[in-house]
């Protein structure tokens, strides 16, 4: 079985770590390599300012990889780079990667709006397949924009309850050995009550 890259975006949103989440239990196999790849925008030309950000974008990265800790045989890469907020240099990396997958965790400021509105097909610019995950549909732009990639949602899936444990009953064999029987102190009490009714009328 050949080796996949499934790629994914490392983003500090919920919604990237539920779509890493859903990767590890619902499409990695035994053998495939993820690389958590992190762009973190370019907002100054100082050297000191870039290598923080590129070490809180790592530790970032190791803060997803501790979600791995149920899946120890997992091969793992952390990527972080510097880019634009537009998704160009994510495309870069990804199409340098030969990743067979990216999974992108979907909210309303994802680049992927704005790959959309910039490119016809969002696919062939990854040149992979694109799951973008979403965990909450209302939060997002207008479903009306036309975009390509694979939307998942996760907001309507749910574990169903368990069914309730059966109770046996006991089935009488046959109708005919139901026996109404009425209590002892009922026929004493209409007993008595006769003997009193026939005194009085002796009586009188």
């Amino acid at each position: 079985m050949d080796m996949r890259k499934i790629v994914v975006v490392v983003e500090d949103v919920e919604a990237a770590r539920t779509a890493f989440e859903w990767a590890l239990h619902n499409l990695l196999r035994y053998g495939d390599l993820i690389t958590l790849l992190h762009v973190f925008p370019k907002r100054s030309r100082s050297k000191k300012k870039l290598r923080l950000s590129r070490l809180k974008g790592f530790q970032l990265a190791l803060s997803f990889k501790d979600i791995c800790s149920d899946f120890p045989n997992t091969k793992i890469e952390i990527v972080v780079t510097e880019g634009d907020q537009e998704g160009d240099r994510l495309v870069a990396v990804v199409r340098e990667i030969g990743a067979s997958a990216l999974v992108v965790g979907l909210h309303d400021q994802s680049f992927l709006y704005k790959l959309a509105m910039a490119h016809n097909n969002i696919a062939s610019s990854f040149n992979c397949r694109v799951l973008a995950v979403k965990s909450n549909a209302s939060s997002l732009p207008d479903s009306s924009t036309n975009m390509d990639f694979s939307q998942i949602d996760l907001a309507g899936l749910h574990v169903p309850d368990p069914p309730p444990p059966k109770i046996r009953y006991r089935i009488c064999p046959s109708p005919s050995a139901i026996i109404w029987r009425s209590s002892g102190s009922s026929r004493r009490k209409s007993s008595s009550r006769e003997e009193a009714q026939f005194r009085l009328i002796r009586s009188t």
